[in-house]
């Protein structure tokens, strides 16, 4: 594995969230020696993390993310629809970076009949 894929949600100058499909490159590292070597990507900023859960049937209508955030869905699936009409749906293994911090936001709910568990991000 070289790459780790994940989708950016964010906000154009208009105001309108738009999704795209971006990779972070992983390179051969001594990450935790004696360990064997392994592949990292380079470190990013963060400040701190949480774990969110959403019921079946939960909705969020319009809205944007309250700060810059990674998004790992480990539990469930979501859809979101983004305000230029893109949707996407995620699941277990998903990972999203979500910098739609202003404008119309995006719409998310969870689909099927099973919690939604992410593991929540808050980047610098």
């Amino acid at each position: 594995m070289n790459k780790v894929k994940y989708a950016r949600v964010y906000t154009d100058s208009e105001g309108e969230s738009h999704v795209e499909d971006l990779e972070v490159d992983l390179a051969e590292a001594n990450y935790a020696p004696p360990a064997p070597a392994a592949w990292a990507s380079a470190f990013f900023a963060a400040t701190e993390y949480h774990y969110l859960s959403v019921p079946p049937g939960w909705y969020g209508d319009w809205h944007p993310v309250p700060r810059r955030q990674l998004f790992f869905i480990l539990k469930g699936q979501t859809e979101t629809k983004m305000s230029d009409g893109t949707r996407r749906r995620s699941g277990p293994g998903s990972i999203g970076l979500h910098e739609d911090t202003w404008g119309k936001g995006h719409r998310s709910w969870v689909v099927g009949d099973e919690d939604v568990l992410a593991a929540v991000v808050e980047l610098t």
